[in-house]
């Protein structure tokens, strides 16, 4: 008797464990690569296949896109999502924010096609758009679709927005593949140079761009622990007063982050928003108008910026020739690099600051966005 309870008992668990594994989906994830910082894209990694994932940031919980990178044309992958060759050997770009991702894997001959190439700043895409071997494709904001598709680049690279772009479905629809990087949505300056992850998984460059993105983080941290225990923070301004409205970093924005890592003390670090805040020159004077610098003040010298606003004259900071603008890189076609390697670059960015707040700490360092108003 107890032989035949003993045998019943085994065939019945092996018939559940047999079940179990029937009912268990076929196509597991082999792999996840890590993500440590950026908020809006996964990569999984699947025997046949990558799945890409890029996640809303209006609406959480909700996919905005997913793209499954095949080495295979022929290979099967799922229906809700759009099928990518890799690696890549063409790319349109829409935005010069993505510009130093490619830079930094060695992929910028990939690019075909640009819009707003007088904003470019990087040498070597300046230098393939003057011998013809990258279009112009118009404004970002209402690429050329004609010249688009008779491009016919691999893929179209551009920032997603909170609403649907007419032009960017003509395209897909063309048979292109729309790469939404939305970096400019992270609210931390490591998750915005983490897409360079989502940019190397598209170039079969996982693994460089996971290496890329540890040494950039290593000596952000680095110079971030060196202010760690500073006695003073001195206080800060940032922004610019534009026809009468002065936008300031929120407290959940990445140059407010920027400044807390660099050791200041900025009067909206513990606001709750993200974005900016709209402020009138009476509030910016009520709050700001004893603070020790003023941060990436948008004008080149002293006397534009009394020229524009004759208030600026009331901070401290400009009394005491203490303004800095984020301009050391810009050009007379106003490609500002600040405005793309720094995005892929925060140590850097951060060491401008910190060079400034606290020159005792990095009493070698060479300013490379940053330059101070004469």
């Amino acid at each position: 008797m107890r032989k035949t309870i003993l045998f019943l008992f085994c065939t019945l668990l092996f018939i559940s464990c047999g079940n179990k594994k029937a009912n268990q989906p076929a196509n597991q994830p082999i792999d996840n690569i890590a993500v440590s910082f950026a908020k809006g894209f996964s990569i999984r990694s699947f025997e046949n296949y990558k799945e890409v994932t890029v996640f809303s940031p209006w609406k959480n919980g909700e996919v905005y896109a997913t793209y499954f990178l095949v080495n295979d044309e022929t290979a099967e992958v799922p229906a809700d999502g759009v099928k990518v060759k890799i690696p890549l050997e063409s790319l349109a770009v829409a935005s010069v924010t993505h510009l130093e991702f490619l830079s930094l894997l060695n992929e910028v001959g990939t690019i075909t096609g640009i819009c707003n190439p007088k904003l470019v700043y990087n040498k070597a895409v300046q230098q393939r758009f003057s011998e013809g071997k990258i279009a112009d494709l118009g404004d970002s904001f209402s690429i050329n679709v004609e010249k688009t598709m008779v491009l016919k680049p691999q893929a179209l690279m551009m920032s997603g927005y909170n609403q649907a772009d007419a032009n960017a479905q003509r395209i897909q629809q063309a048979g292109i593949p729309v790469i939404y990087n939305n970096e400019w949505m992270e609210t931390s300056l490591l998750g915005r140079a983490e897409w360079i992850k989502f940019v190397g998984a598209f170039y079969d460059k996982s693994e460089q761009a996971d290496s890329i993105f540890r040494d950039i983080e290593t000596r952000y941290n680095e110079m971030k622990s060196k202010v760690l225990q500073v006695d003073k923070k001195p206080r800060i301004m940032t922004g610019s007063n534009f026809r009468g409205t002065w936008y300031m970093p929120s407290g959940r924005s990445f140059m407010s982050e920027l400044f807390k890592d660099a050791g200041a003390d900025y009067f909206y670090a513990n606001d709750t928003t993200s974005g900016s805040l709209p402020l009138n020159v009476e509030v910016a004077l009520k709050n700001f108008s004893d603070t020790d610098i003023w941060l990436n003040c948008n004008y080149s010298t002293m006397a534009e910026l009394i020229s524009a606003d004759s208030k600026h004259m009331l901070f401290r900071p400009v009394k005491e020739n203490r303004v800095y603008n984020f301009n050391k890189r810009l050009l007379p076609s106003t490609a500002n690099d600040f405005w793309e390697s720094a995005v892929a670059r925060p140590d850097l960015l951060l060491g401008d600051v910190i060079a400034i707040l606290h020159p005792k700490i990095l009493p070698d360092w060479e300013f490379v966005y940053t330059e101070q108003l004469k």
